[in-house]
């Protein structure tokens, strides 16, 4: 194998495989980005056995076709410190792939591209086309509830409910959920789910971007994958069943807060400064208009805090993990936020004006 790539179609590839690539690997070839050169195009794939991502660079030059794997993060590695703008030729001697570029010359390991391992090919069961930009908000304004490494193996995903011309996202840990939703032709009436584990959720994250063009979404039975530009990401699926989400969310709560979201988000940060190290508690006192933040931990150091609301029901106190409300204010987009709630050992349903198709469930703590 022998080619010539510039520096920057390079690195950006080998960036987004770096991230999929694990530091520590049971197997050695795991750490290692296949390379693939023919055609005048280089393929690169990296793998972690649960996530797989492929880059096909076309920018390329290539004297002789080969395939090899070589250190994903120490090649990433490489290219970075390179000076910008500058050509890279990657060529094999014997057992070791040469990398020169300039007056820099480095030599790398190599393993053989017969024990890297692919993903199996299996039948589709349905696709889906929409932006990356809705798909990237989707994401983002559910995932920061999936669990980590609860017993409950299929929480630790999120699932994807496709069907009736929406795709919905939800995550809970048992603590708190997070749905949305978003409208997108799905050709099918009937619902159909997938748990995306955590891995794959971060990865496909990172390459979605805030722009209109498209990725296609391809399900399959055990597999998940996205195209995006150059990009061909595939994630297996967790195989359970998904807690019914419907369940969960609160119905007829009749004590309605509304508040501005920026001064809520800030009014909670400084209370929850002197809250409990690990169970991160603060007390709500909703009144007439106003609403008071209690926080204090076992030193007995205290913390309380005001900010006007709109609020005009009875008088209510109830505990919640100041973490788990700040979550939701971050990822809400208007100025307005709106919790409903029943009684102090009730849930609270949290949405916001600008939100529509997303809502928030936190359930209280006892303080």
């Amino acid at each position: 194998m022998k080619l010539t790539i510039h520096r920057e179609a390079l690195l950006s590839p080998l960036q987004a495989i770096a991230g999929v690539v694990e530091r520590k690997q049971t197997m050695p070839v795991l750490s290692n980005v296949l390379l693939i050169a023919e055609d005048d195009r280089l393929s690169l794939t990296g793998t972690n056995m649960e996530v797989e991502l492929v880059a096909v660079v076309d920018d390329v030059t290539v004297e002789q076709p080969g395939r090899i794997t070589v250190s994903a993060r120490k090649l990433s590695d490489i290219c970075r410190a390179l000076p910008e703008g500058m050509p890279v030729e990657l060529a094999m001697e014997g057992e070791r792939v040469r990398v020169k570029s300039g007056a820099s010359q480095f030599t790398l390991a190599t393993l053989p591209a017969e024990h890297f391992p692919n993903v199996e090919d299996e039948p589709e069961s349905f696709r889906l086309t929409l932006a990356q930009n809705d798909l990237d908000r989707l994401l983002d304004a559910t995932s920061f509830a999936m669990a980590q490494q609860d017993v409950r193996y299929y929480l630790n995903g999120l699932l994807l409910e496709v069907g009736n011309d929406l795709i919905r996202a939800v995550a809970t840990d048992g603590h708190r959920l997070a749905m949305g939703s978003i409208s997108v032709a799905t050709g099918s009436e009937s619902l159909r789910q997938v748990i995306l584990p955590r891995k794959g959720v971060q990865e496909l994250g990172r390459l979605l971007k805030e722009v209109e063009d498209t990725v296609v979404l391809v399900f399959g039975e055990n597999h998940l994958r996205a195209t995006i530009g150059a990009y061909t990401f595939t994630s297996k699926l967790i195989e359970g069943k998904f807690p019914d989400y419907n369940r969960v969310i609160p119905r007829g709560g009749d004590k309605v807060m509304e508040a501005d979201r920026k001064a809520l988000k800030a009014t909670l940060q400084r209370a929850g400064i002197l809250s409990h190290e690990n169970i991160r508690g603060v007390r709500l006192h909703f009144e007439n208009d106003q609403l008071h933040v209690y926080a204090n931990n076992p030193d007995q150091e205290q913390a309380e805090d005001t900010v006007p609301v709109s609020y005009q029901a009875e008088s209510l106190q109830i505990g919640f993990n100041v973490g788990y409300l700040i979550d939701v204010l971050n990822v809400l987009n208007g100025d307005t936020v709106r919790f409903t709630l029943s009684n102090a050992n009730s849930s609270v349903l949290i949405d916001g004006e600008a939100d529509a198709n997303s809502v928030y469930v936190v359930m209280p703590m006892r303080l």
